[in-house]
């Protein structure tokens, strides 16, 4: 009845933002081996989430210890913006030969993707600005997901006695380092995300170690 009643006071979203949202009605799982996790990154044209625009979107999903990358996600879309400098940096041309679809596609087929899923990136304030800034501009609502960033997970999982020398900011790279995890195709969505879900599942076994694996230390900032 309450869900109904939402749907006709935002009778203005399309249905299949309607039915993303309706899977958060369903109790997620308690445990988090059983939960379904999606590590993703997406490139971009820069930094700034209102005048910036996603280039790609990259996602693995996951539930336990293995990745199954038949699983992947991956996509390319139209660019209205274009930045010659970032190129250097993802590679990605603005005519390129990697078929792309529009901004509205692209969040249709990510929103069916991760469902309720819990959403993992590395400095995942940065992916879920303009994720939810494209998704605004297109007249839609915010992401509902919980998120999990690997950058604040890391720094909590270090021992204590490293506490003095913690960096402000662990770069992806920094953790691949440390967690011996291998940088593969490093700098697209899909490798970026990839890695992204080695290094939380590492951080997972650190964690489980030292008796920390719970809800509330996996989800507090």
């Amino acid at each position: 009845m309450i869900f109904n009643w939402f749907r006709k006071k935002n009778d203005n979203y399309p249905e299949f933002y309607l039915e993303y949202l309706e899977h958060f009605k369903k109790k997620p799982k308690g445990l988090i081996e059983e939960t379904r996790f999606v590590a993703f990154d997406t490139e971009t044209t820069g930094f700034d989430k209102k005048n910036d625009r996603v280039l790609s979107i990259g996602a693995v999903s996951f539930a336990g210890k293995s990745i199954p990358v038949s699983n992947s996600f991956e996509l390319y879309i139209h660019q209205d913006i274009f930045r010659p400098e970032t190129v250097k940096i993802h590679g990605l041309m603005k005519n390129g030969n990697n078929v792309k679809v529009s901004e509205i596609e692209a969040i249709k087929a990510f929103l069916e993707y991760i469902k309720n899923s819990v959403l993992i990136a590395h400095h995942a304030n940065f992916d879920k600005n303009m994720m939810n800034e494209m998704m605004m501009r297109n007249g839609l609502g915010k992401l509902k997901n919980n998120f999990i960033d690997t950058g604040i997970l890391f720094k909590k999982s270090k021992h204590k006695i490293y506490q003095d020398t913690l960096k402000k900011h662990y770069s992806l790279d920094d953790l691949c380092k440390e967690l011996n995890v291998p940088k593969v195709d490093r700098h697209t969505a899909s490798g970026d995300a990839l890695i992204t879900a080695m290094v939380f599942l590492k951080i997972l076994s650190r964690l489980d170690k030292r008796k920390h694996l719970k809800w509330g230390y996996l989800l507090r900032g």
